[in-house]
């Protein structure tokens, strides 16, 4: 039997620079064709590897500011001198689909994302220590000790927020961390409520009288 899911679900990840959440995100989509990176609206340039849709959806800073007083993006912000934002219709149409949709967003984002779609489902993704945290950012050598600094202090913010989500991942063991993400995600498909609405022909059917 090969039943076609009515609504995927949507799921916002999160965590501290140096965590490993976009090497995560990464293995968890090249593993499924049911699962999709949300695509986000940006202002800025779009460079010569970029493509329009599939990167990033690239608008006007005239478009961006219509959608923004339309009130269409589920979340927005400014990084620097470009704005950014998420569509909530965007969202809505790949959920339709029957495709889960991941939401790679900070703790701030992921507020905003609830209070539109109270469904869905958040992720903290942690290191197992400061320490480790640490030497992940350095081992990368892209920044100096000064923003090092900044980083870690940014993510000692970022991580008192972790009691707000859902669940939370520590990434110790990258294969152990990836296999408890595919977990979350596969158990929120065959809760009660995606299951009745995925199911229904099915259900009233079995459960007729």
């Amino acid at each position: 039997m090969n039943l076609k899911r009515k609504s995927g679900n949507l799921f916002i990840i999160s965590a501290p620079s140096g965590a490993g959440k976009t090497s995560l995100i990464k293995a968890l989509l090249s593993n499924s064709d049911d699962i999709q990176l949300s695509v986000s609206h940006t202002t800025r340039n779009k460079r010569a590897t970029e493509q329009d849709g599939v990167d990033y959806f690239f608008i006007s800073v005239d478009e961006y500011k219509d959608m923004v007083d339309k009130e269409q993006f589920v979340e927005h912000a400014k990084v620097f001198d470009n704005f950014y934002g998420t569509s909530s219709a965007h969202i809505q149409q790949v959920l339709d689909t029957g495709k889960d949709l991941i939401l790679e967003i900070d703790w701030q984002g992921a507020e905003q994302v609830r209070l539109k779609f109270p469904h869905a489902i958040s992720i903290f993704i942690l290191p197992p220590s400061k320490q480790e945290l640490a030497n992940r950012l350095n081992s990368r050598g892209l920044d100096s000790e000064d923003v090092i600094q900044k980083r870690m202090e940014q993510a000692e913010k970022e991580m008192s927020h972790c009691p707000n989500f859902d669940y939370i991942v520590v990434n110790e063991q990258f294969e152990q961390a990836l296999n408890e993400l595919n977990v979350i995600i596969i158990s929120q498909s065959l809760t009660k409520e995606s299951q009745f609405k995925n199911l229904e022909t099915l259900l009233n059917d079995l459960l007729a009288n």
